[in-house]
Protein backbone atom coordinates (compact mmCIF):
# COMPACT_ATOMS: atom_id res chain seq x y z
CA UNK A 1 0.00 0.00 0.00
CA UNK A 2 1.46 3.53 -0.90
CA UNK A 3 1.62 5.91 1.82
CA UNK A 4 -1.39 8.14 0.51
CA UNK A 5 -3.59 5.29 0.99
CA UNK A 6 -1.97 4.16 4.40
CA UNK A 7 -2.35 7.75 5.65
CA UNK A 8 -5.84 7.76 4.86
CA UNK A 9 -6.96 4.64 6.35
CA UNK A 10 -5.53 5.79 9.31
CA UNK A 11 -7.23 9.17 9.40
CA UNK A 12 -10.32 7.57 8.61
CA UNK A 13 -9.86 5.14 11.85
CA UNK A 14 -8.54 8.19 13.77
CA UNK A 15 -11.53 10.05 12.99
CA UNK A 16 -14.08 7.33 13.37
CA UNK A 17 -12.81 6.48 16.71
CA UNK A 18 -12.71 10.11 17.70
CA UNK A 19 -16.72 10.88 16.62
CA UNK A 20 -17.80 7.57 17.84
CA UNK A 21 -19.09 8.74 21.26
CA UNK A 22 -18.50 12.25 20.74
CA UNK A 23 -21.55 13.91 22.27
CA UNK A 24 -22.12 17.03 19.47
CA UNK A 25 -20.04 15.72 16.35
CA UNK A 26 -21.28 13.04 13.90
CA UNK A 27 -19.69 11.38 11.15
CA UNK A 28 -22.45 11.31 8.72
CA UNK A 29 -20.39 9.81 5.78
CA UNK A 30 -17.76 9.25 3.48
CA UNK A 31 -16.77 9.04 0.38
CA UNK A 32 -14.04 6.37 -1.37
CA UNK A 33 -12.31 3.47 -0.02
CA UNK A 34 -10.41 4.36 1.96
CA UNK A 35 -12.29 7.52 2.55
CA UNK A 36 -11.13 10.74 0.73
CA UNK A 37 -14.60 13.18 1.23
CA UNK A 38 -15.64 13.27 5.12
CA UNK A 39 -19.63 14.45 5.94
CA UNK A 40 -19.21 16.10 9.24
CA UNK A 41 -22.66 16.48 11.61
CA UNK A 42 -21.99 19.52 14.14
CA UNK A 43 -25.00 19.75 16.43
CA UNK A 44 -23.79 22.96 18.00
CA UNK A 45 -25.22 26.34 18.07
CA UNK A 46 -24.31 28.86 15.49
CA UNK A 47 -25.81 31.63 13.70
CA UNK A 48 -27.65 30.39 10.30
CA UNK A 49 -28.26 33.54 7.65
CA UNK A 50 -31.44 34.11 6.64
CA UNK A 51 -31.54 37.14 4.34
CA UNK A 52 -29.09 39.84 3.55
CA UNK A 53 -29.04 41.25 7.14
CA UNK A 54 -30.35 38.85 9.16
CA UNK A 55 -29.39 35.52 10.71
CA UNK A 56 -30.83 33.06 13.73
CA UNK A 57 -29.28 30.15 15.85
CA UNK A 58 -29.49 26.91 14.78
CA UNK A 59 -28.50 23.73 16.25
CA UNK A 60 -27.58 21.72 13.49
CA UNK A 61 -24.59 21.85 10.71
CA UNK A 62 -23.22 20.17 7.95
CA UNK A 63 -19.44 20.57 6.56
CA UNK A 64 -17.60 18.58 4.20
CA UNK A 65 -14.00 17.68 4.53
CA UNK A 66 -11.85 16.54 1.11
CA UNK A 67 -8.97 15.57 0.78
CA UNK A 68 -7.22 16.42 -2.61
CA UNK A 69 -4.69 14.47 -4.18
CA UNK A 70 -1.49 15.72 -2.85
CA UNK A 71 -2.90 15.46 1.02
CA UNK A 72 -1.28 15.78 3.40
CA UNK A 73 1.43 17.86 1.70
CA UNK A 74 -1.57 20.24 0.74
CA UNK A 75 -4.40 20.82 3.10
CA UNK A 76 -7.65 19.48 3.12
CA UNK A 77 -10.40 21.45 1.79
CA UNK A 78 -13.58 22.33 3.86
CA UNK A 79 -16.82 23.82 3.09
CA UNK A 80 -20.25 23.95 4.81
CA UNK A 81 -22.69 22.23 3.41
CA UNK A 82 -25.41 24.19 5.24
CA UNK A 83 -25.38 27.89 5.69
CA UNK A 84 -23.82 29.57 8.71
CA UNK A 85 -22.80 33.26 9.06
CA UNK A 86 -19.10 33.80 10.41
CA UNK A 87 -16.11 35.64 9.74
CA UNK A 88 -13.91 32.60 8.48
CA UNK A 89 -16.80 30.87 6.48
CA UNK A 90 -18.46 31.48 3.33
CA UNK A 91 -20.58 29.12 1.02
CA UNK A 92 -17.52 28.25 -1.06
CA UNK A 93 -14.98 27.42 2.23
CA UNK A 94 -13.62 27.79 5.84
CA UNK A 95 -10.87 29.06 5.82
CA UNK A 96 -8.98 26.59 8.45
CA UNK A 97 -5.81 28.87 8.65
CA UNK A 98 -2.75 29.62 6.81
CA UNK A 99 -0.26 26.94 9.03
CA UNK A 100 -1.62 23.30 7.48
CA UNK A 101 1.22 20.68 8.49
CA UNK A 102 1.22 17.23 7.20
CA UNK A 103 1.37 16.05 11.32
CA UNK A 104 -2.23 18.02 11.75
CA UNK A 105 -5.22 15.33 12.59
CA UNK A 106 -9.01 15.34 11.21
CA UNK A 107 -10.01 15.09 14.39
CA UNK A 108 -8.29 18.23 15.29
CA UNK A 109 -9.41 19.85 12.15
CA UNK A 110 -12.99 18.59 12.91
CA UNK A 111 -13.13 20.16 16.25
CA UNK A 112 -11.42 23.65 14.84
CA UNK A 113 -14.39 23.65 12.34
CA UNK A 114 -16.89 23.33 15.57
CA UNK A 115 -15.24 25.88 17.30
CA UNK A 116 -15.14 28.05 14.81
CA UNK A 117 -19.25 27.24 14.18
CA UNK A 118 -19.83 28.90 17.33
CA UNK A 119 -17.62 31.18 17.46
CA UNK A 120 -15.27 30.20 19.61
CA UNK A 121 -12.66 30.51 17.29
CA UNK A 122 -12.53 33.33 14.54
CA UNK A 123 -10.56 36.08 13.22
CA UNK A 124 -11.94 39.33 12.31
CA UNK A 125 -8.76 40.61 10.55
CA UNK A 126 -9.09 38.79 7.06
CA UNK A 127 -12.79 37.85 6.93
CA UNK A 128 -14.46 35.93 3.96
CA UNK A 129 -17.73 37.17 5.72
CA UNK A 130 -17.43 41.38 6.51
CA UNK A 131 -20.82 41.52 7.79
CA UNK A 132 -20.24 38.64 10.36
CA UNK A 133 -16.47 39.69 11.05
CA UNK A 134 -18.78 43.54 11.99
CA UNK A 135 -20.94 41.95 14.32
CA UNK A 136 -18.79 39.82 16.24
CA UNK A 137 -16.65 42.95 16.94
CA UNK A 138 -20.02 44.79 17.53
CA UNK A 139 -21.28 41.22 20.55
CA UNK A 140 -18.08 39.80 22.00
CA UNK A 141 -20.00 39.63 25.41
CA UNK A 142 -22.54 37.20 23.62
CA UNK A 143 -19.40 35.35 22.51
CA UNK A 144 -19.10 32.21 22.16
CA UNK A 145 -22.29 31.08 21.53
CA UNK A 146 -21.46 27.57 22.89
CA UNK A 147 -19.00 27.04 25.32
CA UNK A 148 -18.88 23.40 25.36
CA UNK A 149 -15.20 21.31 25.12
CA UNK A 150 -15.63 20.58 21.50
CA UNK A 151 -12.50 18.83 21.04
CA UNK A 152 -12.68 14.96 19.21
Amino acid sequence: MNPRLRRLQADYQSVSTALAAHPTIRLAGVEGTPPERYFIDFYVRGLLPEGDDSFKVGESHRAEVYLPLDYPRRPPVCRMLTPVFHPNIDPQKICIGDHWSAGQTLPLLISRIAEMITYQSYNVKSPLNAKAAAWAEQNLSALPLDKRDLTC
